[in-house]
């Protein structure tokens, strides 16, 4: 097995645990303290967890990795899903594009779409698109995560003279009943209210418990992309919303 599986695998156990020894990961998952000790070592460099003596824990959402470190984590699973999300963007769309690392990767699946206007408040993804023939508008703002995602009062009022035909965007943490957490609240609000259409892109690893302030549930939007199945039951819960899993 890969150290990206099993990775995946130590997330999982932890997402469900909490708190455990690597006594226990050896035991559940087969291989020898040493080679869980050399993952644990390489997920905790990226913030994926947090180790004290004996054991390992999640570590907390705020204390996620730095953005450039993040666009290089879960990156096939982060392509499939903006993938997926590229094939709903039609020929003379007005999409908005969040900051987000998991939303850069739609940007090769962009280049055969013709009369586009993205808009985005990600600085490389504008820069990027500006070689692509379509219009593109970089809301201001100060820049709230560097090098390159702007966030704060300028950038919300920008946002709020644009109307969109779709949305699509990503967050750092989302829970398996459907309820949606982002550090840019106000800014994704009026994202959401300016737009006909919303899509949420996530993989696994961004499945928590519980938050503090929900900006939304999955009843706001129009559908939810994702590298996994959801519950069945959360899927009854929003009747509305499309539940759409990237295929490998």
């Amino acid at each position: 097995m890969s150290q990206k599986l099993r990775q995946d695998q130590i997330l999982h156990i932890l997402e469900k645990q909490g708190y455990v020894t690597v006594r226990y990961l050896v035991e559940r998952l087969h291989y020898s303290s040493a080679t869980i000790n050399r993952d644990l070592n390489a997920m905790e460099a990226l913030r994926l967890v947090k180790r004290s003596y004996g054991g390992v824990e999640i570590a907390k959402r705020g204390n996620l990795p730095a953005l450039q470190e993040r666009q290089f984590y879960m990156k096939k699973e982060k392509r499939r899903v903006a993938k997926a999300a590229a094939a709903l963007i039609q020929n003379g769309d007005t999409v908005f594009l969040d900051g987000s690392t998991t939303v850069q990767y739609i940007l090769p699946f962009l280049s055969e779409k013709k009369n586009l206007h993205v808009i985005t408040n990600n600085m490389r993804l504008a820069i990027e698109l500006g070689g692509y023939d379509m219009e593109v508008t970089c809301l201001g703002g100060r820049i709230a995560e560097r090098p390159h995602v702007l966030a704060g009062e300028e950038t919300v009022e920008n946002a709020q003279h644009y109307r969109a035909n779709k949305m699509f965007f990503s967050v750092d943490s989302v829970t398996l009943d459907g309820e949606i957490h982002s550090t840019y609240y106000l800014l994704y609000k009026t994202m959401l209210q300016n737009s006909d259409e919303a899509y949420f892109l996530t993989d696994k690893t961004k499945i928590t418990q519980q938050m503090d302030k929900i900006l939304c549930d999955f009843s706001k939007l129009s559908g939810v992309i994702s590298d996994f199945e959801f519950p069945e039951a959360t899927k009854s819960r929003y009747p509305n919303t499309k539940f759409i899993v990237a295929e490998e």
